[in-house]
């Protein structure tokens, strides 16, 4: 679906570079965060710069923030701050003063992430739209990666599909209803090899590894898909529907089999997020983690009141590196980990 080649300029990817984006690469990537802020700017979108570090974060099961320590004073004595795994929570509190719709191109942070498709330092492109909901924003989001990819949507435009239907389509599962037995079964006919620890009895831990093992590989080969209503227990900072509590509103974007964003019906309620944050806490230390500083003024802003909005992170080096046909992260960073 994507080529070496933008319908503007052919992309040569260099062999002289190593690990570095070539010349022409970042010539791109400019341009394409120029056209973001452009499309931004038309739809009335402000701006915004927060800060990297925090005294608390948003706490996920998964996701490991830096640590760094801080001393004010030549005696060493200091305290621990994070770097950020996003902007969301800085962002929220501009939402809960009333900043109306914002965006940010920011930097992030993520322990143990490097591979093909990962960097410990990458660029996200995050913006939180007060009044729409997670379809909304989903439409939007196809619009501004319609404009940043034009190649990849000519053809038969969106799709959107249910997580739920997803697994009931591909697989013959229904994920809110099947227990981990038969999940696990559904693994062992399909011939899924299971490398490392696994927590058996851990339903996501099971619908995780059937959906990156047999179903994300075809996701928006044809064209670009959205997954939409994942399992509640998956929710994060996102509302749950309230039609069906057991499923959350929340999406994603998958592009030849490349996820592309993480977005959410926000959650209002501070009580029910701190719960969240504590949940995570004691699965990281129930995977031998530490557990995580919570963001105490996030909740306070939730408390305060944030506005009906949805909210949604995109992955901008891997659009860049859908742009050119790029296969590693390393081809689109002006200097990728092992070079900083």
């Amino acid at each position: 679906m994507c080529s070496r080649s933008t319908p503007e300029r052919a992309i040569i990817l260099s062999e002289s570079t190593g690990k570095s984006a070539a010349a022409e690469i970042l010539e791109l990537r400019a341009g394409l965060l120029a056209r973001a802020r452009e499309f931004f700017a038309g739809r009335g979108i402000i701006e915004v710069e927060t800060p990297l570090l925090s005294r608390g974060v948003v706490v996920d099961r998964h996701l490991d923030p830096p640590v760094c320590r801080y001393s004010p004073g030549a005696d060493g004595a200091g305290e621990t701050l994070y770097l950020q795994t996003s902007p969301e929570a800085a962002m929220k509190r501009l939402l809960a003063a009333g900043m109306g719709a914002i965006y940010q191109v920011a930097h992030a942070f993520r322990e143990g992430e490097r591979g093909r498709l990962h960097n410990p330092e990458f660029t996200i492109i995050e913006w939180y739209r007060p009044g729409l909901d997670h379809h909304e924003l989903m439409d939007e989001v196809g619009a501004l990666v319609s404009l940043l990819l034009p190649e990849v949507s000519r053809d038969g435009g969106w799709e959107k599909l249910s997580y739920r239907q997803l697994f009931r389509d591909r697989l013959g599962l229904d994920p809110i209803e099947c227990g981990v037995g038969e999940l696990g079964g559904a693994a062992e006919k399909l011939g899924i090899e299971i490398e490392g620890e696994f927590d058996w009895n851990d339903r996501d831990a099971w619908l995780d590894l059937l959906l990156s093992t047999r179903l994300q590989d075809d996701l928006g080969t044809e064209r670009p898909v959205f997954i939409y209503d994942y399992p509640a227990s998956q929710a994060a900072l996102a509302r749950l529907c309230p039609a069906e509590p057991r499923l959350a509103e929340r999406f994603e974007l998958f592009i030849g089999g490349v996820e592309l964003c993480n977005g959410y019906h926000e959650l209002l309620d501070a009580a029910e997020q701190r719960g969240r944050f504590e949940e995570a806490n004691e699965q990281r230390q129930g995977d031998g983690k530490q557990p995580l500083a919570l963001d105490e003024r996030l909740l306070e802003a939730l408390e305060a009141g944030l506005p009906e909005c949805s909210g949604v992170a995109l992955g901008f080096d891997r659009v860049v590196m859908l742009a050119c046909g790029a296969d590693s992260i390393d081809e689109v960073l002006a200097l990728p980990f092992e070079e900083v």
